[in-house]
């Protein structure tokens, strides 16, 4: 089993940064691909970004040229670097973390979410 626990949600006007970090802990043989997906209130949930051991990078379009996507491998840490928030940009973001076990099995991943609410 993997844990995945977020931080670093909260309040922040239009215009502003938050920086959303998530922590991955337990039983970790290889982890294949860390991200960031959100939803917010009556939509389903989205992609945001994604990040591979070897760095490469999937943005949405929404979010692309604000949003940055950074991992470090040795502690198993990824992290979400927003800037320019908008009022779209609230929902709930979720930490995803794709894992090879021992057995070869790849298991999904994710965390209980940490809210970001972008308003004036």
């Amino acid at each position: 089993q993997v844990q995945l626990v977020e931080s670093g949600g909260g309040l922040v006007q239009p215009g502003g940064s938050l920086r959303l970090s998530c922590a991955a802990s337990g039983s970790i043989f290889i982890i294949l691909r860390m991200g960031w997906y959100r939803q917010a209130p009556g939509k389903q949930r989205e992609l945001v970004a994604t990040i591979t051991g070897t760095e490469t990078t999937n943005t949405a379009d929404s979010v692309k040229g604000r949003f940055t996507i950074s991992r470090d491998n040795a502690k198993n840490t990824v992290d979400l670097q927003m800037n320019s928030l908008k009022p779209e940009d609230t929902a709930v973001y979720y930490c995803n973390a794709m894992v090879q076990e021992r057995t070869g099995s790849l298991m999904n991943y994710w965390g209980k979410g940490t809210l970001v609410t972008v308003s004036s």
